[in-house]
């Protein structure tokens, strides 16, 4: 027998008739007769999958017992016009070997519709289903999306340190990195841990966000983008919060906030627009399965402008839809930092469109944010989406010396780690303005996932760190 080259079943689905093919994969169903018998095949391609057609009189019966759901299979046959509906064409088998057999009483994955949370307990199996094939397929277009639009505007990809001694955030949620034998933990005079005998000779964590080192490569470069995991040891077991998740930051030397914005809105329309063109099959299954209105949402957010509101006025427009009647679970006032449900009433109630939320109080936002002429407000700016709430955060960051020195004082941070940092606004110091872009967040948005552990492969929460 001739050697034949498998083919992608995605590639065969779009292939005309009336060739031999070689198709490999994993049986989602199987039924028929003792005449003939029907095989739903997938590869992982696409969603959809390929029908196998095979006559009985060609194949001993043994082999139909052997396969089952979720057994691989390789198929060698004639592409031929399909006699059902849903697809163009199916393979009418000539051989068909078993290349893993799977027992179908143990198999946790069956037939019938499973619940996202009975996934997640057989999480190293869920990405089998159709649901995270579909998921997984999404994610990496967007990454492919990300790493295009970046690199289409001539922005440098900077790697940037998983391991610091920085927390960027001021938050000190940070997971601790250390070699030391924490069974003789060594000590100083003053009891303290001496780090000085760790790996690093200094205290470190993994990182909480690449945006301070980022900073130093726009102003070496002009402008750079991070994407990579970042890692917060927030003790959250909310559907919105990971403990390792992946964040795009890019930063940009000569931009103010205006330039920011602008970026900003571009770049989150352009990578919903690339989900649209690229991604359709999936995001039916996932409109259809999951969330029907997802596709017009998505749609919903291009080919319009992004409402540009301050803070002040948000606070504003929030105090009068409580004084109307509106419930919201956490209290609103000028200097609270807007929860989930505030963000999204602005989008989907007030407003209908996205938001970006401007002017913050200095005291709810990082030290690194530049201060407004008022003393009160900074320059950041949150991009808020329908479903979501926030999904971009960032600002205009701080360009004077002087004030940037006054802020971390004001916060009673230590300068010890901070030098480095300072530096950049001693030695040619310029204006210069970045974001952040939770992928996580963005994929909740574009998959239509109400959960953030179902938009990543092996999701890391609270006592939850398996694979």
């Amino acid at each position: 027998m001739e050697t034949l080259k498998r083919t992608k079943i995605k590639d065969l689905l779009a292939t005309k008739p009336g060739i031999e093919v070689l198709a490999k994969g994993w049986v989602r169903t199987k039924r028929g007769n003792k005449q003939v018998k029907f095989i739903a095949l997938n590869d992982g391609s696409t969603i959809n999958n390929i029908q196998i057609v095979a006559n009985a009189e060609l194949f001993d019966e043994e082999l139909f017992k052997k396969i089952t759901t979720g057994a691989s299979l390789s198929v060698r046959g004639k592409l031929v016009e399909s006699v059902g509906s849903g697809q163009a064409v199916e393979i009418q088998a000539t051989d068909i070997q078993v290349l893993g057999e799977c027992d179908p009483m143990r198999f946790p994955l069956q037939k019938k519709d499973t619940t996202l949370e009975y996934l997640r307990s057989v999480a190293h199996m869920r990405l089998r289903t159709n649901t995270f094939g579909a998921v997984l397929r999404i994610r990496n277009q967007m990454a492919f999306a990300i790493h295009t639009f970046f690199n289409q505007k001539g922005f440098v990809y900077l790697h940037t340190p998983l391991i610091t001694e920085s927390d960027a955030e001021g938050a000190g949620d940070m997971f601790q990195v250390t070699t030391m034998d924490l069974k003789n933990i060594p000590l100083d005079k003053k009891g303290n841990v001496d780090f000085s005998k760790d790996f690093f000779g200094k205290k470190t964590s993994l990182t909480v966000s690449g945006q301070l080192e980022g900073e130093l490569g726009a102003t070496a470069v002009g402008e750079i983008y991070t994407f990579g995991p970042t890692f917060r040891a927030e003790n959250s077991n909310t559907p919105r919060h990971l403990a390792e998740f992946w964040m795009i930051e890019p930063e940009m030397a000569f931009y103010d906030i205006n330039d920011n914005m602008e970026l900003a809105e571009e770049f989150v329309k352009f990578l919903v627009q690339w989900a649209l063109d690229h991604c359709m099959d999936d995001l039916k299954f996932l409109n259809d399965k999951y969330d029907d209105g997802l596709i017009e949402r998505m749609k919903s957010v291009l080919g319009i402008a992004f409402q540009k509101v301050t803070y002040t006025e948000a606070v504003e427009i929030l105090e009068k839809a409580i004084a109307d009647g509106v419930k919201f679970e956490y209290p609103v006032h000028w200097g609270t930092d807007f929860q989930s449900e505030h963000e999204r009433y602005l989008v989907e109630k007030h407003f209908g469109k996205p938001v970006i939320l401007i002017d913050f109080p200095k005291d709810i936002k990082a030290f690194y944010m530049k201060q407004n002429e008022d003393g009160r407000t900074v320059r950041g700016m949150d991009v808020l989406f329908p479903k979501i709430g926030e999904i971009i955060g960032g600002s205009e960051r701080e360009a004077s010396l002087e004030k940037l020195e006054t802020r971390i004082e004001e916060l009673g941070m230590s300068r010890k780690n901070l030098e480095w940092y300072i530096d950049t606004r001693r030695y040619g110091s310029v204006p210069h303005s970045g974001f952040g872009l939770g992928f996580e967040r963005l994929l909740l948005f574009v998959t239509g996932m109400s959960n953030i552990r179902d938009v990543i492969p092996f999701p890391r929460t609270p006592k939850n760190a398996e694979f």
